[in-house]
Parts: structure tokens; C-alpha cells; sequence
């Protein structure tokens, strides 16, 4: 099979953006392996956007089904993940946050082992038995315990708690998430050994976000660019490459090229993967443009693409009339893409439930 055509059409692709990945939602996140989630309803977005059909409360329907999880496997961040990749994800990625903030966390909040322990234990008293939680919830029923959760400390707690697979999210409480056990949440599951899940790592990864690099998958792990290795060799049976610029580029076969996306531009959500996926983002974004699109404090902005780069800055607004859709413009947007930017945002509005206006220039 020759080498994909360019680096943004076959992730374009790959991504489910100019062809969707059909009209599951769940099945949208089990390719991607993981959909950023700290935004909320930019996540529902990215899955939306990828997937044919749904609207937001599908989304959401799929997260309440247990179809859909919202835990941390990686970098300290929550994500969206299939039910059956949760655990090992867990146990070969979130280790690496545990481990980067287990001294200050230890010497900040006083959360050692045995604190840690006793929290864990409280938590899932709560929690046992189906019950689901929201953080205040959670906080108050701590602090009646004598366990403190002033400042960052309730935090910590339970994102510590989070990384070790004791608890994930369930569903919304009106616009508060809630907690629950993840062994009542979610069915149980086999825990991959460390060489057979770094393998099943790059091939999923690779299949949702190819051709990309080992470094890009070390930055989208958290794991050491050794590991993103390992990952690489474990799983060369299943993965092919092509070489931009002299760097080798990974991706899973797939059973048609990419076509030029139809239409051409797409409102992506914060965080989204299409950016967020990769360390080296120059296929998408022009360096003179990056500091607008990720801000100093690792924000990755909702952006609006034309074949694959990143044109302007979107933000919505919501009044009792629907949604208006104000451009922030980085690049000159053609008049030949105005009638796909507005089939863009009409898709959009299909997916939120409401009409959406794009505001004038």
C-alpha cells in the first residue's frame, strides 16, 4: 500500500472528521482510544462531530449506559474511553501522574500511603452499593468522617483515588458530575501484561490518530519516548509507515485512502484530539498561530479548520433565541468555503438541538 497523501488528509480521515466513523458513539471513542473530556460538552462535540447522526443527548445517553467512561488514564487528565479499555489504560499510563505528584502531594496535603488508604476506604463505603456522588456531595460526606477536603486537598483525594481505578464519573447531576466505584460501574476486566498493553496502545492509537509519530505518541500517553518504543515494536505486525521530511510517520492499514474532506471546514471543540493527539501539531497549525490556539496554561482552544488547518477561533453563545457562533479569524477564510461553513455550523446546531446563528464579520 502506497504512503498516505498527506500527514492532515489521512488524520482528517483516520480521525473520523471528513469521514465519519458511523453512527455509534461509543464505538466513535473506542477507535479514537481515548477523546479528551476536562470540557465537557466540547467532548460530547468531538464525539458528535465525528459519528453520524447523533445529537448531544445521545452522547450523554451512551456515558449514562455505562458505553461510555469518563475516568484519568493518562497525563492527569480526564478522558473518554470504552468500558473494556479503562483498567489496563489505567494501569500502564496512570502511574506516570501518580508518580510525578505523589511527593508534593505527599508533602503539600499529607497525603501519604496510609492517609491515601483510609481515604480510599471511606470513599467506597459512600459509594458502595450503586450510589453515586457529586464532588460536594462527596466533600461534605469526607469532612463528617474527619477526613479534610479544604483548598486543593479534596481534589487530590479523589484524583488520586481516580488514577488507582478506584473511582471513575457516572452520570450528570444536573451540571454536576458525580462519582461511583468503577468495579460497580463498569464490568470487570482482565489486566493486560505491560508488553502486551504498550502493543495494543500503539496499534489503537495509531489506527485513530495515524500516521503520527513516536514522540507524538509519548506526548498523547505520558509515557517515556522509551516506552512509545517499545510500544512501536511491539505492534509493528499490525502497523505500517511512511517518512515526511525524513521522520518516520506511523498508521494502520486502512481499507480505502482518504478523500479531500467534503465538506472542507469543521468546527472542532476544545482539547480536541485533531490538535491535542500529537506533540508536533505544524500539519495543522502554523507556528505563528500557536500561542493563540494553545494558551500558556495548556488550553487548546475551539478551533475552526479548513482542509486540515487551523483558520480561526470559534466561540458560542447561548441566549433563549439558540446559539451564536463568533469567528476570531487567524488565516483570510475564502468566500468559496462560506457555504461549508455554514453547513459546519447548521450540523453543529442539528447536534446541540438549538438554531445557531453565525455572527456577522
Amino acid at each position: 500500500m502506497e504512503g498516505p497523501p498527506s500527514v492532515a488528509g489521512w488524520r482528517l480521515h483516520r480521525q473520523g472528521i471528513s469521514t465519519p466513523l458511523g453512527d455509534d458513539p461509543a464505538d466513535t471513542v473506542r477507535h479514537l482510544l481515548a477523546v479528551q473530556a476536562q470540557d465537557y460538552y466540547g467532548s460530547l462535540w468531538a464525539v458528535g462531530l465525528r459519528t453520524t447522526g447523533v445529537r448531544e443527548a445521545d452522547v450523554e445517553r451512551a456515558i449514562a449506559e455505562r458505553r461510555i467512561v469518563r475516568t484519568w488514564p493518562m497525563r492527569g487528565t480526564l478522558h473518554l474511553v470504552a468500558p473494556e479499555d479503562a483498567r489496563w489504560m489505567l494501569s500502564l499510563m496512570a502511574i506516570r501522574a501518580l508518580d510525578r505528584d505523589r511527593a508534593r502531594q505527599e508533602r503539600e496535603f499529607g497525603l501519604d500511603a496510609r492517609t491515601t488508604g483510609r481515604c480510599a476506604e471511606v470513599v467506597t463505603r459512600l459509594l458502595e452499593g450503586g450510589r453515586q456522588l457529586t464532588r460536594g456531595a462527596l466533600y461534605e460526606a469526607l469532612a463528617e468522617r474527619k477526613v479534610d477536603t479544604e483548598g486543593q486537598r479534596g481534589l487530590h483525594i479523589l484524583g488520586r483515588l481516580a488514577h488507582e481505578g478506584l473511582i471513575c464519573q457516572g452520570p450528570r447531576e444536573g451540571k454536576q458530575p458525580t462519582f461511583v466505584l468503577l468495579d460497580e460501574w463498569i464490568p470487570r476486566t482482565a489486566i493486560l501484561d505491560r508488553d502486551a498493553a504498550l502493543a495494543e496502545l500503539a496499534r489503537r492509537y495509531f489506527a485513530g490518530h495515524g500516521p503520527a509519530t513516536v514522540h507524538d505518541l509519548a506526548w498523547w500517553s505520558g509515557l517515556t519516548v522509551r516506552d512509545a518504543q517499545a510500544a512501536v515494536d511491539g505492534a509493528k505486525p499490525t502497523l505500517s509507515h511512511h517518512d515526511y521530511d525524513g521522520v518516520r510517520h506511523w498508521f494502520t492499514e486502512s481499507p480505502s485512502a482518504p478523500a479531500r474532506a467534503v465538506p472542507a471546514v469543521h468546527l472542532l471543540p476544545p482539547f480536541d484530539e485533531y490538535l491535542v493527539g500529537y506533540k508536533d501539531r505544524s500539519a495543522a497549525l502554523d507556528a505563528a498561530h500557536n500561542r493563540q490556539v494553545v494558551g500558556i496554561n495548556g488550553l487548546v482552544n475551539p478551533s475552526l479548520i479548513v482542509d486540515g488547518r487551523v483558520n480561526a477561533l470559534w466561540k458560542r453563545t447561548l441566549d433563549r433565541q439558540g446559539a451564536t457562533l463568533s469567528l476570531t479569524p487567524l488565516r483570510p477564510l475564502r468566500k468559496a468555503d462560506r457555504p461549508a461553513l455554514a453547513r459546519a455550523a447548521r450540523r453543529y446546531g442539528e447536534f446541540i438541538g438549538q438554531p445557531v446563528v453565525l455572527a456577522a464579520d
